[in-house]
């Protein structure tokens, strides 16, 4: 479906809060937990919070790191149906491939 960028093109900035309920947080905690911490396009097991080893560098420990997406790219949609669980890798390409310009400013990007 979409392909995995490589660790180099990954760039980090904090999230626009303001599109996010105040509950997000718990909100992506449970949709991450309902995974069992695993991506759910490629499968790839992820690092549940405090198992970050000091052995991996930021941009190791990224590529391993689960995030959850809006599938219909509206942050203030968070409808269970929409949300999914996704490691940083593939949540970049998916935004990438669908080529929305919906990435707020200090949002992960690969530009």
């Amino acid at each position: 479906m979409f392909s995995t960028p490589s660790s180099t093109n990954l760039q980090f900035m904090p999230l626009d809060r303001q599109r996010y309920p105040q509950n997000w947080n718990q909100i992506a905690l449970s949709v991450k937990q309902a995974a069992s911490w695993r991506c759910q396009h490629c499968k790839q097991q992820c690092l549940r919070p405090g198992e970050k080893p000091d052995s991996l560098a930021r941009s190791e420990w990224t590529l391993v790191t689960l995030s959850v997406h809006h599938a219909n790219f509206t942050p203030e949609d968070n409808q269970p149906e929409n949300l999914i669980p996704l490691c940083t890798p593939c949540h970049l390409s998916l935004h990438a491939v669908a080529r929305r310009k919906n990435v707020s400013p200090g949002q992960l990007s690969l530009w």
